[in-house]
């Protein structure tokens, strides 16, 4: 993978990760209505930004392997 295609990838998963994180602070403003949605959504954040840190490590290794 290139530098360039992991960047755009990061540009879209940051995307992805910004609505998330929205949609979690939504949820979590209108406890303790649909609560039981609360474990869900939060997982799906916290792997959004998991796979956000992991794509900005790889670019960082790449980035100064040049």
């Amino acid at each position: 993978m290139t530098i360039e295609e992991l960047q755009g990838q990061i540009r879209r998963l940051n995307s992805k990760a910004g609505q998330m994180k929205m949609d979690l602070h939504d949820l979590a403003e209108g406890l303790p209505t649909d609560y039981n949605q609360l474990m869900d959504v939060a997982a799906a954040t916290y792997e959004i930004y998991r796979q956000l840190d992991e794509l900005k490590q790889h670019l960082k290794q790449l980035e100064n392997a040049k």
